[in-house]
Parts: structure tokens; sequence; C-alpha cells
């Protein structure tokens, strides 16, 4: 069943390159599309285009549809082009004309717009939440490490004196920066645009006021053809923010990969959330954070992804939009996957407490041991070349100890500023 069905058969090849994958993309869709069906009916009803016992019948029948999109009865077979028309088909055949009716003041350009901007608004929600819960976890095992000393690396060499508390806090920070991203882009897809039809308004009464209100959207797209070039805008929007998301969760998995080599043994992981050899029995991999590094790498290529499937394209609907589902879905669920499994492991982590034990570790501290002559009056540049002959005659005694006082640094991480910072964001 197609909507546009005018009694001229199309070629099954056509058939099949136009719709490629959308029916399994739009059971994604599905809840959303029977949703603004309900507030659809409901405005018709008031503006005097249904009934109110027709706009009573398409509403019962639309919650039944959810409740079997709810328990996975829904299917799109491939008799239906996509999701609109298998539950147009649904309503007909249910309802008969009263059915027919539900298409009345709107496009299929509007439907899956307003599907895929209340999908969004949802999908971002768990991401919010899912990235909440991992910076509280962080926070946690800042507070419960905050003591306990790490080598600092610049160029991969040994730098400055860090601690885990400074480590994992601060990738905790790090998550303020992607939330304030992800309500950007929850900002911008916030906004209604059930209405706009093929994109250039309706000559019926519609009132969208309305159903932005019943919808649950904070605003309402006005302009008709501004709503349909939101159509790739929005998408590469909450692209840019779950790749920013996305950069943070790879660093951190490179740092985890990094720390759990026998020849840094900074951190570890229980056996059983690692893997192993088919050849070398000693071997326990974390091919969990090598996954979430390669899935959140690709990620990050998807606002390109979009942006190369959106330039250059005029004004209007067209067909290259289809596509754009195909790309930030299955992102959508790898990025939500990579939150899931980071906290749920994280959760086991244990750190090394005799890391500066080893003398080559001694060098972390050159820098307080000159910043130390400083304070006692000695000039920068002098006490820089003193401790430099020191490490040359090997005569430098590193004091194992921070004075890091300043806001920020090792001894006053200030995590409750920083969880004050995240509170106000999310």
């Amino acid at each position: 069943m197609k909507l546009w069905e005018k009694g001229i058969p199309t070629d099954q090849k056509i058939d099949a390159f136009t719709v490629g994958n959308d029916r399994e993309l739009d059971l994604v869709l599905a809840r959303y599309d029977a949703q603004s069906s309900i507030a659809h009916a409901q405005m018709l009803a008031t503006v005097g285009l249904l009934t109110t016992d027709e706009a009573a019948q398409l509403t019962a029948a639309l919650e039944t549809i959810i409740t079997d999109i709810k328990a996975g009865n829904f299917t799109i077979e491939d008799s239906f082009e996509d999701v609109h028309s298998k539950i147009e088909y649904l309503l007909t055949e249910k309802l008969g004309d009263t059915g027919k009716k539900i298409h009345t003041a709107r496009s299929r350009n509007d439907q899956v717009l307003t599907d895929v901007q209340l999908y969004i608004k949802a999908e971002l929600s768990v991401l919010k939440n899912q990235t909440k819960a991992l910076f509280d976890l962080l926070i946690t095992l800042s507070e419960r490490h905050k003591n306990v000393l790490l080598p600092g690396y610049t160029h991969l060499q040994i730098a400055m004196p860090s601690s885990f508390g400074m480590w994992f806090s601060a990738y905790a920070e790090t998550l303020i920066d992607d939330m304030t991203l992800l309500n950007a882009a929850l900002k911008i897809a916030d906004q209604n645009p059930l209405g706009s039809a093929a994109g250039y308004g309706s000559s019926f009464p519609i009132n969208r006021t309305l159903t932005t209100k019943l919808l649950g959207f904070e605003t309402l797209k006005y302009n008709s053809v501004a709503a349909q070039m939101s159509r790739g805008k929005s998408e590469k929007a909450v692209a840019t923010a779950m790749a920013a998301l996305a950069s943070t969760l790879s660093k951190f998995a490179m740092d985890t990969c990094l720390y759990l080599s026998q020849n840094f043994n900074f951190i570890g992981l229980p056996a059983h959330l690692t893997t192993g050899s088919s050849i070398m029995p000693h071997k326990k991999n974390p091919d969990v954070f090598e996954l979430i590094r390669g899935k959140c790498n690709i990620i990050q290529a998807l606002p390109y992804e979009l942006s190369l499937l959106t330039n250059n394209l005029p004004s209007g609907y067209h067909r290259d939009f289809q596509l754009l589902k195909q790309s930030l879905f299955p992102a959508i669920e790898s990025l939500k996957s990579c939150l899931e499994i980071l906290h749920f492991s994280l959760q086991d982590i244990t750190v090394n407490s005799t890391i500066l034990d080893d003398r080559k570790y001694d060098y972390l501290f050159t820098v307080d041991t000159l910043n130390e002559m400083v304070t006692q009056g000695v000039p920068f540049r002098d006490a820089y070349k003193r401790v430099a002959e020191q490490l040359e005659n090997g005569t430098f005694t590193a004091p194992k100890a921070t004075k890091h006082t300043h806001e920020g640094s090792i001894n006053n991480l200030c995590l409750d500023k920083i969880v004050a910072k995240m509170e106000q964001e999310y």
C-alpha cells in the first residue's frame, strides 16, 4: 500500500531501491507516528474537519496500535511502503471512512519530521540520563581515590604528578560540556513541525499551537518552509552533540587500555570484564574498552556524513533525507550501548596505589622542586637550571609529596563545584 497510489504500478526494482530498509527503520518511529496522529486527530476535531466522535474513534484505535507497538506486535510488511501507510491502513481497516480522514491537512513530509523530532527528544533524554549516571560514578571514583597519585604525561613522556582523583574528575567535568551540547540539540529538536504539510502549509484552518501543546513541544516551528528545512539540520545538531560525547568516551577508553597494560599497570579490572587469547593463556584483553574506542570513533564521523548527505540541497523536501535515518538511528543505539557498558565496567575498576614506588617516576617532581626553590627566593630560571644540573649528575631527590592548592589542582579538586555545574546543566 502506498499513500500516493494512483493506480499506476511502479516497477519492483524501483520499489525495492526507493524503500530500501525504511520499513525496518520506521519501526523505531511507529509509536511516535501514532502519538502524533492522535494529536492531529484531536486538533482536526477542534477545527471542524472531524467530528468529536470520529476523533475519539481514531484516538482509541491509535492507542491500541501504540499498545501493540510496545508489546512488539507491530510489523510493517513488504506490501506497505512505510509506517505511515501501515498505520493508515490499520485505521481504515478498523474504522472505514473515518480512518481515511486521518491524513487530512498533513503530508508524509511533516509526519516523518514530527516523528523524528519526537524520537530525537526521547533519545536525547536517555543519553542525558546515561551521561549523568556516568558523571556520578566518575565523581564517586574521584572522591574515593583522590589521594592516590598518578603519573601525568605530555608527549607520552613522564611529566608532572597527577592523581586518580584528578583523572576521574577530569572526564566528569568534560561530560558537562557534552551535556551542554546535548541540551542545545534538544532545544533545536523541541520545535513542532506538524502542520507544515509538504513544506508550504495548508489551506485548511488547522491549529498548530494546539498540536504543539498536545505533543509536548516547547515551541512551534512557525514558518512551514523553515520546518521542512530543519530536516537534516536537527539530525546534524544531534550528531554533533553525540560526536562530542563519543570523543570523551573514546579518549577515556584509550587511557584505560593504556593504563591496563602491564607496561603501565596503573589500574586493574576483574577477569570477568576481560577476554582471552586462543593461544596465550596469560592474556586478559580490554576488548570492551577497545570496542568503545572504535565505536565512538565511528560516531565522531557522523556529523560529517550527514553534512555530505544534506549539503547543497535547495529548500523543500528531497528523498535524500530518507537516508538520514539509516545513519542516525544505529549511531544513537551504539552510543547508548557504549555509555551503558562503560558505566557497568567502571564500577569494578581498581587502582594501583604504589605506582610511584618506581624510581623512574621521581622525574614527576622536578617542577614541584624548582617551584619550592622559587618560593624561597631563587629566580625561576636559576631554579630551573639547578634542578637540571641535579638531574644530570644524579643528585636529584624527589619530594614524593604535593602541595597543589589552587582550584582544580591535585589537592583541591573542587568536586563540589564540578557537581554543582553538572546539576545546573542537567
